[in-house]
Order: C-alpha cells, then structure tokens, then sequence
C-alpha cells in the first residue's frame, strides 16, 4: 500500500499506518509465527466496531502485538517460578478510534471468517503444515452493534381533522338570519312561538281602511318644566304566574297621533307577595278628552289604587280565596272612592281644574295560588271586560246603576241627567268571576271596548288568533292583534289580557 495514497484511499491509510507503524516493544512471548491468518485477524480487528460491555464482564479486545498477532491483551497471570521469572503485568491496550458513521448510507458489516465445519481438523484459510495459532479465549457472546437507520424522505403529513358526527336537523326559527348559524346550535325553548298559528294578523278589517296613517306622525309639544308628564307612544309588557299568562299593551291612537297629543290611556301591573300567596293588579285608567292634563291624571290614578290594593294585598287575597264576595265588594268599594278623592283634593292643591280626574279606573285582580280560580274585577268609569270562552266572546261588563243597554249600540246607555242637569259621578262596577281552563279574560279601555262591540269582523278575527287550542302570543304578536284597526275608532287602546292553561 503507498503511504501517499489518493484522497478517495485516506481512512484505508490511516488504519494500515496503525497496523504497520512504529514497532513497540515486545508485551509478551508469541507462540505462533506472523502469518497470513494472523495478519487477516489484526485486520478484521481494526475495522470491527469495539466490544461492549455485558451480564458477563467486561468483553476483551483484540488489538495487534508487535508479531501482528491477533492474541487477546490481557494480564498474565503469575508464573510460579519460570525460566524468566514472573512475566511483567502489560494493561489493556488502548482501543483504536472507530470510523465516523455515514449518515445516509448504512456502513456494510465486516466479513466473518466461515466456520469450520464439523470434523474439520484445519479451520478455513489455514494449511495443513502451518503452526496452529495460539489458543484464544473465547470472546463473549454480545448483541450487534445497532444500525443506523438509512435516512427516509421527510414527508409532512398534513394534520388529523376529526370528523364531526352527523349533525341531527334541528329546526330553523325563522327569524335569526342565516348569517349568523354557526352549526347547528338547538335553540332555546320559546315560551310563545315565533310565528302564530293563525298567520299574521290583518292590518284593518270593515269595508275600507282608516283614513289616518297607521305609523306614529307627531310629538306633543315638551314643556322644559314638565318633562315628567311625557308619556311614551307605546307600552308593551307580559309575565307569566303558574297557569297565568299575561300580555298588555297600551296605544296611542290613529287621531291623538295625527294631532300630535299625548296618550290618554294609562296602564300599571304589579305583584304584591310571594309565589302561591302573592296577588297581581292590573289598573287600566283613561283621561278624559276635554280636559286638559287628563293623561297625568290616568297615571296618578293607577299609582294611587295600586298604593291602596298593596297595602291590604294579604286581607284580598284571604278575602278572593274564600269567596267573600259581600266583603270584597264593600273593602274595594272604599278603596276607590279614596283614590278618586284625593286626586281631585291634589287637583286643587296644585291649582287644577279638579273635573280632570280621570274619566276611568278599571282594574282586575289575580291571584297567583294555582288552586283558585276567582277573578276579581272592579272600577269606575266606561270600559271594558270580555271573556273569550268556546271561540265566543261575551260581554261580563257590569251595567251602572240606571243605565240599560240599547239594542245596535257599543255599549250601555249611561242614565239620565238629575233636575238641575247635573251629571251623576261614575258608579261603581264589581264583579267576581269563575274562569276555566281555556278561557282568555279581557279588561281593555274604551278605545278597545268600543271597536270590539261595534265591528263584528274584529271580534272573529281577535277570537281565531287567541282561542284554544292556540296558545297565547309573544309581545310582538299580541301588540299586532291590538293594532288591527278599524275606520271610526281611532281612539288610545289599551288591553290586558288574562290566558288560563
């Protein structure tokens, strides 16, 4: 081999300088000759990976001696007395430097030496007139040296998306946009649906539409000072209590908003007590049309009766629950007459015509315990009450003290004027009444009592959209039914109704 080899030749260098460099001293007596053998040991040797520790101990190493030898290194044991004394104790050579692994391509393993078949006294590659080499210790069985695995594409795999389970249809509420479904997301529970049964409810009913624009068309004028008297255009609010359900709504009509006056109409509900005990009012009170402020006066109406019912509210509610009827209607009798006497006394306070009293007060009382089924109704004034029962409505409108009913009129006839042409206060109006499973109780100003009794086409129209087996509108659609208007009445409306599940 030449020592100035080629550059593709240089690790083969490097180890035949190892093999035949600078001779060393001699580390022990050789018994066998350099041979061919010997030198393919040394050689086999070098280039085979070095040996690994086991179970067993520590493996041994071959590493050439001086003869080229492939004899084990290890320590002489002590001799007893030989020809040469005690034979010096020589270390484990130092192990040689492994070859760099490729990286990419796998380093092919070294050529074993067959094995010498069964009765052969020579081993291959060995004459039969050559010396035998030295006896070896046999080497310790160990694992082979691992691999390096050969270098495989990178691939990128693109990353798992979990597949979604079916999706069960859920139904569509027609009034969210579509725009903003994200998945299918089952919607809340409605407590009204969002559609009726019975369609949209028609704009007017009669032979021809109102003349008046049926859209808000002025503001009153705004005093600086009395900011407080302004009233809105529209009052909407509904609750539910056990098997009650409850819509209101009050609205400013066709003519008052042509002319830009404030809504006469006033309506409060409040609850008075807790859960079966508690007793709800619901006040309706109109101002009248003459006079002027008539629409601060309905709403201190409401304010005043509602003050006088919650402060006895526990005796009522004993009082309906135990069907005290006399008790009821002499107690509520007094309240009112109470309510309408101090407003006219803060009319004169406030220096104000005391006749703007409220034209009306009418209110119903309802109490929450599941197991009574009394409503209680009381008032003063021209109105309404209506029950819906078996898709009829009937009229339960009290008749004032000397006042009759006209056949073909919208109501009652109200009693002649005394001698002197004075006008009799408006009487007091009572009743108690049983409702039933299905039923849909009515208290509702003038301006809906009087279209309701006068246009029959209301009537139905009004009794398809609430009788059973519908259930009871949402706000939006109960304010709809409110406003179907009729030509000829384009008074404020204001109506609170009562469904019985």
């Amino acid at each position: 081999m030449s020592t100035q080899g080629e550059p593709g030749h240089r690790d083969e260098d490097e180890w035949w300088q190892q093999l035949y460099g600078a001779p060393t001293g001699d580390t022990a007596p050789a018994d066998g000759a350099d041979t061919v053998d010997d030198r393919f040991d040394g050689v086999h040797t070098m280039i085979s990976p070095p040996r690994r520790e086991t179970a067993e101990g520590p493996a041994t190493a071959r590493v050439p001696s001086a003869e080229g030898t492939g004899a084990p290194a290890q320590q002489a044991p002590p001799a007893a007395g030989g020809a040469f004394g005690p034979a010096p104790t020589v270390g484990p050579a130092p192990e040689p430097t492994p070859e760099p692994t490729p990286v990419h391509r796998p380093q092919p393993p070294a050529p074993q030496p067959p094995a010498p078949a069964p009765g052969d006294p020579h081993p291959a590659g060995q004459g039969a007139h050559d010396p035998a080499p030295p006896p070896a210790q046999p080497p310790v069985e160990q694992p082979p040296a691992p691999e390096p695995p050969a270098a495989e594409p990178h691939v990128v795999e693109p990353a798992a998306v979990a597949t979604p389970a079916p999706a069960v249809p859920q139904p569509r509420d027609p009034r969210l946009s579509s725009s903003f479904r994200l998945g299918p997301v089952a919607p809340p529970e409605p407590l009204a649906p969002a559609v009726h049964p019975a369609g949209e409810p028609p704009s007017h009913v009669g032979d021809r539409p109102p003349t008046y624009d049926p859209e808000p068309t002025a503001w009153p004028t705004a005093d600086p000072e009395d900011l407080e008297s302004l009233t809105p255009d529209t009052v909407l609010d509904g609750a539910r209590y056990g098997r009650l359900t409850v819509r209101i709504a009050s609205v400013r009509g066709d003519s008052a908003r042509y002319r830009g006056e404030p809504r006469r109409d006033a309506v409060l509900a409040a609850r008075f007590g807790e859960a079966d005990d508690a007793l709800v009012l619901l006040a309706v009170a109109s101002g009248s049309r003459s006079a002027e402020g008539s629409h601060r006066a309905a709403r201190e109406a409401c304010r005043w009766i509602a003050s006088a019912v919650g402060r006895h509210s526990e005796r009522l509610a004993l009082d309906i629950r135990s069907a005290r009827r006399g008790a009821l209607k002499s107690g509520l009798h007094r309240l009112t007459d109470r309510c309408l006497g101090q407003l006219r006394l803060h009319a004169q306070e406030a220096g104000q015509d005391p006749d703007g009293s409220p034209a009306s007060l009418r209110c119903l009382l309802l109490p929450a315990d599941p197991h009574c089924n009394v409503r209680v109704f009381f008032g003063v004034g021209p109105g309404g009450l209506f029950r819906l029962r078996e898709d009829q409505w009937q009229d339960l409108e009290p008749l004032a003290p000397g006042a009759r009913v006209v056949p073909g009129t919208a109501g009652e006839v109200p009693p002649e004027p005394g001698a002197a042409g004075e006008v009799a206060p408006p009487a007091f109006r009572f009743r108690a009444s049983v409702a039933r499973p299905g039923d849909a109780l009515m208290l509702c100003s003038e301006g809906m009592a009087a279209p309701l009794r006068g246009e029959p086409a209301l009537a139905a129209a009004l009794a398809e959209r609430w009788a059973a087996p519908h259930p009871p509108p949402g706000l939006a659609g109960f304010l709809g039914d409110v406003q179907i208007r009729v030509k000829g009445f384009a008074d404020d409306r204001t109506a609170c109704v009562v469904w019985e599940s």
